[in-house]
């Protein structure tokens, strides 16, 4: 698993109860993944496709640092499938872990279609 990016929790980032709101989170992965993707694919037009379910394991709080880790599960013919960690910077405590997300590359027409990789353009 690498860890590429890393968010601070600001105000705007909490929920009611003053910890990390999963939407916010979940807006950071699917970002970070799609980044990852297009750098995995050295090419862009995908969408994502499917996201397994999402286990939230620890909350974040105000001030706390957070970085989110991306590997590369599987190459499709038209996807590519990465798993996710989100976890505290500084303790390593897991906040989210996600299995599998899945992406498609689309044709100019937004239809499937191969992306020809078989292993990681760039890392």
């Amino acid at each position: 698993m690498r860890f590429f990016s890393r968010k601070l929790i600001k105000p705007q980032d909490l929920n009611a109860h003053g910890t990390l709101f999963g939407g916010a989170v979940l807006s950071w992965v699917d970002e970070e993944a799609a980044i990852y993707v297009l750098c995995q694919l050295g090419k862009g037009n995908i969408v994502t496709k499917f996201m397994s379910e999402i286990n939230f394991v620890n909350s974040a709080k105000l001030g706390e640092v957070i970085e989110i880790g991306m590997e590369t599960v599987k190459f499709g013919r038209t996807s590519i499938t990465v798993k996710c960690l989100v976890r505290n910077k500084f303790s390593k405590d897991t906040i989210i872990s996600i299995d599998r997300i899945v992406f498609v590359h689309l044709d100019e027409f937004g239809k499937p279609t191969p992306h020809n990789i078989t292993e990681p353009v760039n890392e």
